[in-house]
């Protein structure tokens, strides 16, 4: 049987398009254009371009015709689409640009990761140790790396390196390892088996940070406890100071016969006993020696350190303050739970704007004298026009001009001296906002992790802190359950089906 030059042609350019496909295909899988590869698209290639050589007068006929014209006409306007399509997701390879449409932004990284990854000095590594890639955590990195060129990251396969792997301290596969210089932490994934942001930007604080430094809980006098994971406890407190790459300890000043040498802040939560004068003569001279230290004197209570809060021109009044706004009903609050939407100018709340903090049963806190310039002080916490002072909360309280102030009201002050010590004060009319029940809600954590923040002179850390998602299961009881179950079965197809033959009918 003898070829004439069509069928040849055909022969020939059928090779090369499956030539060009093989290598494609070879491609694909390899990631990399080997030697075989390029050999399969190169001879595909010229396979086609002699088959359109040998068959150039049968396509001239083909394309001649009307019918072949318009089918044309069809491939090519199909053609640029797809080479449209192609063109817009090389362009969205090349930008990476993700657009989070969650209401909490749990996709977008919160502004403490941009702020301590985009100051980053030293190079940073974070090295995922597993055969299998986790693409949650590789999109993760991918978001990171975009912050500075000082982060780098990487999957190593610790069987195909285990010298990387030992150099690392990597043993389980899976070990995700943060590293700068000789400094490494491991990562510890959450319950779910992933690593969060906070995690990693937790881990990346701790091997950059030069001196990791120490918060100190006073105890003694029924303060809040970190080791308290009850309601009113400061358990999750403590947790949120560590991977803010602090280390937490509690202390007595009786027995310490002071505040230690390494406390770098002490935290004061919410005494219920009043303190000897020894003890408030030793906060004293911490303070005085430049100190850094955060107050929180609950109402109704005497903590006896009435001296130490003056002496930095700080007022506590004796009252608990109410909230007549109606605000709290967002929250499910009273109005002994006060909400506060405005802030003093304090590098403490200046990422707080349109943000809401409240605090569980509150007194007042104010600037004593505002004349005075040494220590510098600012009111933090303003309450709404609506809300007024009590003497003692009752079941049901109404505003006397006699003995009430009316709002806005100080809740908080932060103080600092303007010597060569540079002692700084923080107090707080309440101190259940940061308790285990409230510090995860409103924006209350941020309010006590940036005091600290500030008490330690760690400014750059002041930020918003990466959300959790919110939980929005819908709960039903077992007849909505049933009803749905027959609504989703029967009623809903059985509205299409009869839709459908009553068209059927009136067309008939």
């Amino acid at each position: 049987m003898r070829w004439d030059r069509q069928e040849v042609a055909k022969f020939i350019g059928s090779s090369g398009a499956i030539l060009l496909l093989a290598g494609y295909l070879r491609y694909s899988t390899q990631r990399e254009l080997l030697l075989l590869s390029k050999i399969l698209l190169i001879g595909g290639g010229v396979l086609v371009v002699a088959a359109a050589g040998l068959g150039f007068q049968s396509i001239r006929n083909y394309f001649s015709k009307r019918s072949s014209q318009l089918g044309t006409n069809t491939s090519i306007l199909a053609l640029g689409v797809i080479a449209g399509l192609v063109i817009l997701n090389f362009l969205g390879f090349q930008h990476h640009k993700r657009f989070d449409l969650t209401s909490e932004r749990l996709f977008t990284l919160s502004d403490q990761t941009k702020r301590i990854v985009g100051g980053l000095k030293n190079d940073v590594r974070i090295v995922r140790f597993s055969k299998t890639p986790d693409q949650q955590f590789n999109d993760l990195m991918i978001e990171y790396r975009n912050l500075s060129s000082h982060l780098k990251s990487e999957n190593v396969d610790p069987q195909e390196k285990p010298d990387v792997a030992k150099e690392y301290g990597a043993q389980h596969i899976g070990d995700v390892i943060v590293a700068s210089g000789s400094r490494k932490e491991n990562l510890t994934p959450g319950a779910e088996g992933a690593f969060s942001e906070q995690d990693v930007t937790s881990a990346i604080l701790k091997v950059t940070r030069d001196k990791q430094k120490t918060i100190c809980m006073v105890s003694g006098h029924g303060e809040k406890s970190p080791s308290d994971d009850q309601t009113t406890g400061y358990s999750r407190a403590d947790q949120g100071l560590k991977k803010e790459g602090y280390t937490t300890k509690t202390i007595n000043l009786v027995s310490e016969n002071g505040v230690p040498s390494d406390c770098d802040v002490v935290v004061i939560a919410g005494p219920t006993q009043a303190y000897f004068p020894q003890e408030t003569a030793m906060l004293q001279k911490y303070l005085n020696g430049g100190g850094k230290a955060l107050i929180e004197l609950d109402p109704e209570t005497d903590s006896k350190l009435d001296d130490i809060v003056q002496s930095w021109n700080i007022k506590v009044g004796n009252d608990v303050v109410i909230d007549a706004s109606g605000m709290g009903r967002l929250l499910g609050a009273g109005p002994g739970i006060p909400l506060v939407l405005e802030y003093g100018a304090s590098p403490i709340t200046r990422n707080l704007a349109r943000h809401m903090t409240f605090f569980p049963l509150a007194r007042t806190v104010s600037t004593a004298d505002k004349s005075k310039t040494n220590p510098e002080t600012v009111e933090l916490l303003k309450t709404s026009a609506q809300s007024f002072t009590t003497p003692k909360l009752q079941r049901e309280v109404k505003f006397d001009s006699k003995t009430d102030k009316s709002g806005p009201l100080s809740l908080a002050v932060a103080a600092s001296r303007n010597d060569e010590k540079h002692g700084r004060l923080v107090v707080i009319g309440d101190s259940d906002f940061a308790a285990n029940q409230a510090i995860s809600q409103a924006s209350n954590g941020d309010l006590f992790y940036n005091t600290i923040d500030w008490l330690a002179q760690d400014e750059n850390l002041i930020s918003i802190r990466p959300k959790t998602a919110t939980n929005r299961q819908v709960s039903l009881t077992e007849s909505q359950a049933t009803g749905l179950k027959w609504l989703d079965l029967f009623f809903l197809p059985g509205i299409v089906i009869l839709s459908g033959v009553y068209i059927w009918w009136k067309r008939r």
